[in-house]
């Protein structure tokens, strides 16, 4: 299929540019590592360091809560930074004087960015199981509707980042590293909903990541899966994603009249 061997053909650029390149797999793979090495350490600190089931427990949530989250940074750090490279290099408007179509280009974005999230957070699972004998998968299969969460959810956040490259160019590039970090408060990775501000808890179950993590903690310390908070972080990815698309074909739209994809970063 024509659109197939576009998409695979955009992907296989990014590819190239990893396959020879040791610095830039490094890079991939350093932040998971080095999040893990720290908050791994805490935990080891909290469950030495204060006896009981309890804090065994809250040491293990904090190493799910960091190789968790690291997902959707990952995800959305793979879409923003392989879309920059683009305009680094001066590409964007030669892609889009072929055939390719702002969707196909979007489906290479995201399975690069699903590649860089695996490489990137495989040797952080590794560490975390040699070193704080924490294994990812013990729950069972459940953990892939996880994974599949927090993937979505970086996704549409790095969708929305590049609709605002594409609306204010090489000003906004700042957004790629700090629109995630700045939603973790938010997304109650390491603390539960309840431990918020009461006005600031309706912005906080806006998020997938919020419930996703309220159904982990529930998984760590009951061993029962809540089936209706994955439900609702799934209604809402598939709402934010929808949203996101919908500015992100707004946004490109706006560029393609004003020639700011020939324009866009200098």
């Amino acid at each position: 299929m024509p659109a197939a061997r576009r998409v695979w053909g955009l992907v296989y650029r990014h590819l190239c540019m990893y396959r020879r390149s040791w610095p830039r797999l490094a890079e991939i793979a350093y932040w998971p590592t080095l999040e893990l090495l720290i908050w791994g350490f805490t935990a080891n600190f909290f469950s030495r360091g204060f006896h009981g089931s309890a804090a065994i427990l809250a040491g293990s949530a904090l190493v799910a809560g960091v190789l968790l989250w690291e997902i959707v940074l990952r995800a959305q750090i793979g879409v923003t930074l392989s879309f920059m490279e683009e305009i680094w290099s001066r590409n964007l408007g030669h892609l889009f004087v072929s055939p390719l179509r702002p969707a196909e280009m979007v489906l290479a974005l995201l399975a690069v960015s699903a590649i860089r999230t695996f490489i990137g957070l495989l040797p952080a699972t590794i560490i975390a199981f040699l070193l704080y004998r924490y294994d990812v998968f013990a729950p069972g299969p459940v953990m892939v509707l996880f994974f599949l969460n927090l993937l979505f959810m970086g996704w549409w956040v790095a969708l929305g980042i590049v609709s605002l490259l594409f609306r204010y160019g090489a000003g906004a590039e700042a957004l790629a590293w700090t629109v995630a970090f700045g939603i973790t408060p938010m997304a109650c990775v390491f603390y539960p909903l309840a431990s918020l501000p009461v006005w600031v808890q309706p912005v906080a179950q806006a998020l997938p990541a919020a419930h996703i993590f309220e159904g982990l903690r529930a998984l760590l310390l009951s061993g029962h899966t809540e089936l209706n908070q994955l439900a609702t972080a799934a209604v809402l990815n598939a709402a934010w994603m929808v949203a996101a698309i919908a500015v992100f074909g707004g946004e490109f739209r706006r560029a393609r009249i004003r020639g700011a994809l020939i324009s866009i970063g200098e």
